[in-house]
């Protein structure tokens, strides 16, 4: 068996794995809660860790923690925000209500660290105690919503990178496609014409919508809470404190942060959280909805539409030679089908909150966390791995554009409404295009029916034909 040594805590004494730089309140957690097998988040070690740093700092600017102690938090904290020490978080983000375990987890993991730097040895916890020092003035309560708001905001920036990447991606396609004229398709039937040009600069303009209401959203995330203490009252704290918190947060992570200026709301409610979730859930929604758009045009090649090709990444059948699938859009369906399950629970959760505090903060930080990272990762590929090789199948575009039934719309300010859809009826089921069938028939004048019918006019504003016909009113 490995090494131990024995520490206690109010519960008594337990065996800690002897080279463990976390301790006796970290290894019950372990113990109690082996229910994912997962690791906290980067970032929400990070955050907590950041706290714990600047909590360090003010306290020894105000002289409550001696500079050899507050020294010795820093250095240990440095390091880990370095990437060392990374494996002694292990707290399941399924754990104990508020998020007790992954703060004495961070707790324990510095306090042993400093001591170590102080010449001590792991477990003794001197001169440096996790809850007297590495805690000094903090509680759970006003840390883990610090955190998560910390957290999500360290990560916005990495999320906005990716999708206005993928937003200049669907725009430069915008571009490159604008001559393009397609068939129009509302209800998967015929609809008038569109350009594909004018499809992508849509997605493009949902992005940018999207990715501005997921900013406003986290603006209410830079009111900070820290010097709630237990119950948002702040006793045990220190008037300074939060200013000097909120100092040295700015200075440590470059965040634009605020003092929040009523700390029990701030305890209380988990709806800024949730409100972020829910704009993260909306872009989403639109990237699903645009990823759904690409494998329908990419349907085919042979029996579909096929009106675009995706870059091929890889074979799409084990058993059908050649076959190649919409595997990123799928991927990225697959993403946002699972940040919309992540925001539920955020916002059940939130709700979940009872009198002074909401305890289902570890798994609200763990569910806007990772839709937050998957997020990130999925809109880079999507943008990298698929739509900068989009190519338009310029033959198809125009071999359905054609053949639109709903042409006969174009008709109905000349012909009427009624004599439109008869044309239109006609034209499917005698399998002839409308514009032939116009002309056999002479509906209009020959050298009335190209203008008309033409279909890149039918793609802007303004009336097929440019002047009333005999369907004006009189």
């Amino acid at each position: 068996m490995s090494a131990t040594r024995r520490e206690k805590d109010p519960l008594g004494p337990l065996d800690v794995p002897a080279d463990a730089l976390y301790g006796v309140q970290t290894l019950r957690a372990k113990q109690n809660f082996p229910i994912s097998g997962l690791r906290p988040l980067d970032a929400f070690v990070d955050a907590q860790v950041w706290l714990k740093k600047a909590a360090a700092l003010t306290h020894k600017q105000t002289g409550r923690l001696d500079a050899k102690r507050a020294d010795a938090i820093v250095q240990a904290a440095d390091e880990v925000l370095g990437g060392q020490h990374r494996d002694q978080f292990i707290v399941d983000p399924y754990q104990a209500g508020a998020g007790t375990s992954h703060n004495m987890n961070i707790n324990e993991v510095l306090a042993n660290r400093a001591n170590e730097l102080l010449g001590g040895k792991r477990g003794e916890y001197a001169p440096v105690h996790p809850n007297d020092h590495v805690n000094m003035a903090q509680s759970t309560n006003d840390t883990i919503p610090t955190n998560i708001r910390l957290a999500c905001l360290a990560e916005l920036p990495k999320l906005n990178r990716a999708f206005e990447n993928l937003r200049d991606a669907l725009a430069a396609k915008g571009r490159e496609f604008d001559d393009v004229v397609k068939a129009g398709r509302t209800h998967l039937q015929d609809a008038m014409p569109i350009r594909l040009g004018q499809e992508f600069t849509a997605y493009a303009g949902s992005m940018t919508r999207g990715l501005k209401r997921v900013n406003e959203a986290a603006d209410y995330l830079r009111d900070l809470g820290i010097g709630g203490s237990a119950v948002g009252t702040g006793v045990t704290v220190e008037k300074e404190y939060p200013e000097l918190m909120n100092k040295y947060l700015k200075e440590i992570t470059g965040l634009d942060l605020r003092v929040g200026q009523d700390r029990i709301q701030l305890m209380q409610s988990m709806g800024d959280v949730a409100g972020f979730s829910a704009q993260l859930r909306v872009l989403a929604i639109d990237l699903s909805k645009i990823a759904s758009d690409l494998r329908l045009m990419v349907m085919g090649p042979r029996t579909g539409i096929d009106e675009i090709t995706l870059p091929a990444v890889q074979p799409g059948s084990s058993i059908m030679p050649g076959k190649i699938n919409p595997s990123i859009p799928e991927m990225v369906n697959q993403v946002c089908f699972q940040v919309m399950g992540l925001d539920t629970t955020v916002g059940i959760s939130a709700e979940h909150g009872q009198l002074e505090l909401n305890v289902m903060m570890p798994v609200i930080a763990f569910n806007v966390l990772l839709a937050m990272r998957i997020m990130t990762n999925a809109a880079n590929v999507f943008a990298d791995k698929c739509v900068k090789g989009i190519e338009a199948n310029r033959e198809m575009c125009a071999y359905w554009v054609e053949r639109s039934a709903a042409l006969a719309t174009a008709l109905a300010p000349q012909i009427g409404y009624a004599k439109a859809a008869e044309i239109s009826k006609q034209s499917v089921k005698e399998g002839v295009l409308i514009r032939d069938l116009v002309k056999r028939e002479k509906i209009l004048p020959d050298d009335q029916v190209d203008e008309v019918l033409d279909l890149r006019k039918m793609t802007e504003i303004g009336m097929p034909g440019g002047k009333f016909g005999a369907s004006a009113g009189g």
